[in-house]
Formats: C-alpha cells, structure tokens, sequence
C-alpha cells in the first residue's frame, strides 16, 4: 500500500507509513475498504451500504450492487419466515424494507452513474408492472462500467490512495 504522502510502499495494513510517518487512512489500515484493485466482498458491500446511507454521489462497482442485492434477498426471506414464526405476519419483512429502502436506492443512484447514467433511471422500478424497465436495470446493473472518470467521479474500482 502505498503513502499518499511521500510514495513510499508499505505493508499492506500499515497504520503509518515507514519512511515518513503519515497516518495511513484508518479504512486501508483496517481492511474495511475495498481492497486496492476495487474489489469488493459481502461484508464489504453491506458496510459500505449502510456507511454511505444517504450518498447519492459517486459511483460504485458490479460487486458492491449485487452483494446488497444479495443482502437484501436474504434479509427479506429471513426477516419473513421470522416474522411467520414470532407471529407478527410481515411486520419484521416490512421494517427490514423500510430500513434498506434509503441505502438502496443510494446505492442503485451509484451504480447507474458508474455506467455514466443518472440516477433518476432507478424510477423504472415504480413501473413493476412493466416487466420490459425492470429487465433494462436489471441489465444495466450487470454492465461493467467505465474505467475512467466520468462526469459522476473516478472509477471505484482504482485504488482510493
């Protein structure tokens, strides 16, 4: 990893670089970041969804949507059969809804602009009775984005040094 500071290469999870002691930032040093090249993993992703709660800037990987998506699935089928369980019906389904509903919607505004489109795209999914918009986000969600920088920021999936 290297210091923003002087340059010098460092152990990956330094807290200070070794040459000149700048304080490495505290997301590197401790891995909770995506990894240098980008990447992105489950726990990653849902941190960075709940961390970046109301970010409608920015942009943000292939990875980082689709293990929210997956996050969210898997919440709302357990969050269901719990609430089946405990006797409450979809209760517990619907406050898991209402509590990722904000980092969602962050979160597909970050994907989009990540294929250099706006965020207001994410509409189509209020037209759920129009299968043809769900199928174009869904495809829109799988699409690499460009490497570059766009006019909606750097890619993220350069390293943040």
């Amino acid at each position: 990893m290297q210091c923003a500071q002087c340059g010098n290469d460092n152990l990956a999870g330094a807290q200070f670089c070794g040459t000149c002691g700048f304080a490495m930032p505290f997301e590197h040093a401790t891995g909770i970041w995506p990894d240098s090249h980008g990447r992105v993993n489950c726990v990653v992703a849902i941190r960075l969804g709940f961390q970046k709660y109301f970010d409608y800037k920015g942009r943000s990987t292939r990875a980082e949507f689709w293990w929210w998506a997956l996050f969210i699935c898997l919440g709302h089928l357990l969050f269901t059969v719990a609430g089946y369980v405990v006797g409450v019906d979809n209760l517990l389904d619907d406050l898991f809804g209402l509590g990722t509903l904000i980092p969602s919607l962050a979160l597909g505004a970050r994907r989009l602009h990540d294929i250099n489109r706006t965020g207001w795209w994410q509409l189509m999914w209020f037209a759920f009775f129009l299968f043809i918009p769900v199928l174009v986000l869904l495809y829109w969600g799988a699409r690499q984005g460009g490497a570059g920088v766009n006019r909606y920021g750097k890619s993220p999936r350069q390293p943040t040094l």
